[in-house]
């Protein structure tokens, strides 16, 4: 059975470039949608392995870092050393395990794979006085460019019930992962159900991004449980959806990966 470091090198091995959108609150003013307050063109990450165990990590348009280059290794003896990455089959990336007082951010990185395409959507959480809001959302389109054919970009949806609704009915599965040091953790075995619009789409923040991609967050995080939830329609038959829960306690309790397909003929 594949490993947690054996996905990650499944999901991610490859030279990765596309356009960053990002959409960041500007004071106390409400994050404006409909525009970005930046592009950055390309944002590329190349990701390769020299072999099974060991590899590199090398970025260029990235919001964050000086300079928007940053380049490190990655192994499997050091990978998830802090027990916030997650990998399934098509699907990874890594979050924030607790509000942290300490810590003046909280945030997600999720990516969803279909082929040799890769949605990522960035969300992070800045804390302000005694409260959690929500500073910035980021996604990228990435194709990989070592593929022989590039899906193109895909139509940016008007609303997230546009997006959804002719979704209703379609047929999958849900599988759940919880947090674990190291690589050995294991997605559970899958759950059949169908897919209602109403199940993501829980807060009044539901917003389509680039690339097919679309969440539902709180603005506010609150004192207690509560769910972020992200999908994508990353082509005609197929839409996944990861849910990232939180107890009552502020602690990351599972990751939550969802596949849907229309019903077969």
């Amino acid at each position: 059975m594949t490993d947690q470091w054996g996905l990650n090198r499944r999901n991610f091995e490859g030279s990765w470039q596309g356009v960053g959108s990002w959409f960041e609150r500007q004071g106390v003013q409400p994050i404006d949608w409909g525009i970005p307050s930046r592009v950055i063109d390309p944002t590329r990450y190349v990701i390769s392995f020299s072999d099974a165990d060991t590899g590199l990590w090398d970025g260029s348009g990235l919001f964050f870092a000086p300079g928007g280059t940053a380049q490190y290794p990655i192994s499997r003896s050091t990978y998830n050393a802090g027990g916030g990455c997650w990998q399934f089959e098509g699907a990874g990336g890594q979050s924030s395990r607790r509000l942290d007082e300490d810590q003046p951010r909280f945030g997600h990185e999720i990516n969803l794979f279909q082929g040799r395409s890769r949605s990522m959507l960035v969300l992070i959480w800045m804390r302000s006085s005694d409260q959690w809001l929500l500073k910035l959302a980021g996604a990228v389109g990435f194709r990989c460019q070592d593929a022989q054919i590039h899906e193109p970009e895909r139509p940016t949806c008007g609303t997230p019930n546009a997006l959804l609704e002719p979704l209703r009915g379609w047929c999958g599965s849900k599988q759940r992962l919880i947090p674990k040091v190291g690589v050995h953790a294991q997605a559970s075995v899958p759950e059949l159900l169908q897919f209602d619009p109403e199940q993501l789409l829980i807060h009044p923040c539901s917003v389509v991004m680039p690339d097919g991609m679309v969440f539902s967050v709180p603005e506010q995080l609150p004192r207690g449980e509560f769910r972020l939830e992200v999908g994508g329609l990353l082509g005609p038959e197929l839409f996944q959806q990861v849910s990232i829960v939180f107890n009552a306690s502020g602690q990351l309790a599972a990751w939550e990966r969802r596949r849907f397909q229309p019903d077969p003929i």
